[in-house]
């Protein structure tokens, strides 16, 4: 049975506007639509999942995604959600940033000759001859500045200052759908809810350029529970290539969930059914210790974005680093890569082979040589205490560091009662 693309991402909690008719369009005929993704950065963060994932049920529904590369309007800025204006990026930054936003579509999508394969494009193609004089005259003219300025992205940013670089934004993203309809007969633009205002300039466009008609809808903005942004971490964006997140770091941010967002998290962000999801909701009610829907959740995430491989090794890491009696054997399971990793984040600090070959006291490892507390007594104190560890393993005050203890021959795992944990580096 065909999957019904609008009720798909309803019951997932994926559906916020919709504009009159595309639901009946969708149902009728295979359908050709598109987001837009701005290169900012030569990767893309955790939030640009959801238009991924909403361009993903697309095809799963039998129609054809078109993915936009915004070459040209990311060097422009949108005002949407800001409130400053965004600096303006170089070209030979942008064109590395394009590359790089391309290469994490090309994982995501089906890119095939088929009626339903997915599109890529970057809309520096065809706004790279026009000339501003061209863009005013065939483009602007039909919007008046009373309709541009009734937009959010506009009217919240009139107080604070806008300028009419930003402000023209809108006319470059709805200039792309227009050009999208009469070329590949995109009849859908969707983006995430503070997207309303651009997308619907785009069927106005096409209203009134080519006497066409576009629909449109939008997905909530994600937002967390306790209020805070979702993709962040203490240690910043979670990102969807493994060169800015390591796979261990992007599997623990979704096994970190809270009860309160998982649910959430899970139906947005993978490919799990209603029933299957509910199945693993009942199972972690009255066991939330157990964390066995964060589990699954993290699981899904990180085998569709980083593969089997990189979710293996993640939960390797995983294991070893919360194994309540872990040895130094199991540490040497881990690779180079996955310890730094895994203890990316934590405390650190590197000493040179010689003065780690002329002898290194637990105490000296503690206070001296690795700094990570503040004085020799309290690392005198905290071994009395019997609150430190060499890998896992109590040890006495007069423990002394030798090559014995070290994991591929260059690391230590220092720890202090159950939550301090430090890495000490021998290069």
């Amino acid at each position: 049975m065909p999957i019904n693309f609008v009720e798909e991402l309803r019951w997932r909690g994926m559906l916020q506007d919709v504009m009159p008719g595309t639901e009946e369009l969708l149902v009728k005929e295979i359908v050709t639509g598109y987001c837009g993704f701005d290169p900012t950065a030569d990767s893309l963060h955790v939030g640009s999942l959801i238009p991924i994932m909403m361009l993903k049920h697309m095809q799963r529904a039998g129609h054809r995604p078109i993915a936009l590369v915004g070459g040209a309007t990311g060097m422009v800025g949108d005002p949407s959600g800001k409130s400053d204006e965004r600096n303006l990026l170089d070209e030979e930054t942008l064109n590395k940033n394009v590359a790089g936003v391309q290469g994490v579509l090309e994982r995501f999508l089906d890119f095939n000759e088929s009626e339903t394969g997915a599109v890529l494009v970057n809309n520096y193609d065809w706004m790279k001859n026009f000339s501003f004089i061209e863009f005013i005259r065939d483009v602007g003219k039909h919007l008046t500045i009373n309709y541009m300025s009734a937009k959010d992205s506009v009217k919240n940013r009139i107080q604070t200052g806008i300028s009419f670089t930003e402000f023209s934004y809108q006319l470059l993203q709805g200039y792309d759908f227009l050009h999208l309809y009469k070329e590949l007969n995109c009849k859908i633009q969707m983006g995430g809810s503070d997207q309303w205002g651009n997308i619907t300039t785009g069927t106005e466009l096409i209203r009134r350029v080519a006497q066409g008609e576009g629909f449109a809808f939008t997905c909530p903005l994600m937002t967390k529970a306790d209020g805070t942004k979702f993709g962040k971490t203490e240690g910043g964006s979670v990102w969807l290539t493994t060169d800015r997140t390591s796979a261990y770091a992007f599997y623990q941010f979704w096994f970190n969930s809270t009860d309160a967002d998982a649910p959430k998290y899970i139906r947005t962000f993978t490919f799990l059914s209603q029933e299957d999801i509910e199945a693993i909701e009942e199972e972690h009610s009255g066991s939330e210790y157990l964390r066995v829907l964060q589990k699954r959740l993290a699981a899904e995430v990180t085998l569709m974005v980083h593969g089997q491989e990189a979710l293996d090794s993640a939960l390797k890491t995983t294991e070893i680093l919360f194994k309540k009696k872990a040895t130094i054997d199991d540490f040497k399971q881990l690779t180079v890569n996955e310890i730094i990793d895994g203890f990316d984040g934590v405390p650190q600090a590197t000493i040179s082979r010689t003065d780690f070959n002329a002898g290194l006291s637990a105490i000296d490892a503690l206070a001296g040589k690795g700094g990570f507390l503040d004085s020799n007594g309290e690392a005198r104190r905290q071994l009395k205490q019997n609150a430190i560890s060499v890998n896992k393993v109590k040890i006495k005050e007069d423990y002394v560091i030798t090559e014995n203890d070290l994991i591929h021959d260059k690391f230590v795992v220092l720890g202090k009662g159950k939550q301090d944990n430090y890495l000490l580096i021998v290069e």
